[in-house]
């Protein structure tokens, strides 16, 4: 195993544990991957993002084959698809994060635009959000979902499910689900107030000045 490979193992540990106890994840909820020379890494599946163990993060190769260690997520389709329209991508991170996922769920979130752009860090690390209908979990329909997309949103609410988020390294992908989260939780916060997004013109001027998310 190579040194890449070993200090990405730990990273993805870590990472993870981090987000599990500050409660962006519960109980088995939520999988993440990060992205290698030669293939995948990946969270097993049935497990607790709050004490993954290096040595048994699964590990696909490049045409999907189970390499290594427990068997990887199910919503490996998830991953893959994201991989494969996003050349950029480093690293995906799916949680069931409640705010996020509170938004979801609701009936009049913009499905072409689901996280607004009410600060300049969501629209910096973040992006437009698109939602992506409801299909079970680790159905491989997700898959085709994301795909279809073609690679244009770096971040979607699942509807009645949770964020997926990608990101050029790991801990991109985890920092910006995390801003994803905590956006999500001020639209909840201000939701029946007068509240005031950035124009235009400003998010304009975020994306030519810190470039494509």
């Amino acid at each position: 195993m190579s040194s890449e490979e070993l200090a990405l193992r730990q990273q993805m540990s870590e990472l993870c544990a981090s987000l599990f106890v500050r409660g962006f994840s519960v109980g088995t909820a939520g999988n993440v991957s990060a992205r290698l020379h030669d293939g995948i890494l990946m969270t097993p599946t049935n497990s607790t993002l709050g004490n993954v163990d290096p040595e048994r993060i699964a590990k696909i190769d490049l045409d999907g084959n189970h390499v290594s260690g427990d068997k990887p997520t199910k919503e490996v389709f998830l991953h893959q698809a994201f991989y494969e329209t996003r050349p950029e991508a480093g690293a995906v991170v799916h949680l069931h994060s409640t705010w996020a996922t509170a938004l979801s769920c609701l009936e009049d979130t913009d499905p072409n635009d689901c996280i607004p752009p009410l600060t300049p860090y969501v629209v910096m690390r973040v992006g437009t959000v698109k939602l992506v209908p409801y299909v079970k979990p680790g159905d491989p329909k997700s898959g085709d979902l994301i795909r279809e997309l073609g690679g244009k949103y770096s971040a979607v609410l699942l509807a009645n499910h949770g964020p997926v988020v990608s990101g050029k390294d790991l801990f991109s992908a985890v920092c910006a689900a995390e801003e994803l989260e905590e956006t999500a939780k001020l639209l909840v916060a201000l939701r029946g107030l007068p509240t005031r997004l950035l124009d235009a013109e400003k998010v304009a001027e975020l994306k030519e000045t810190y470039g494509r998310i």
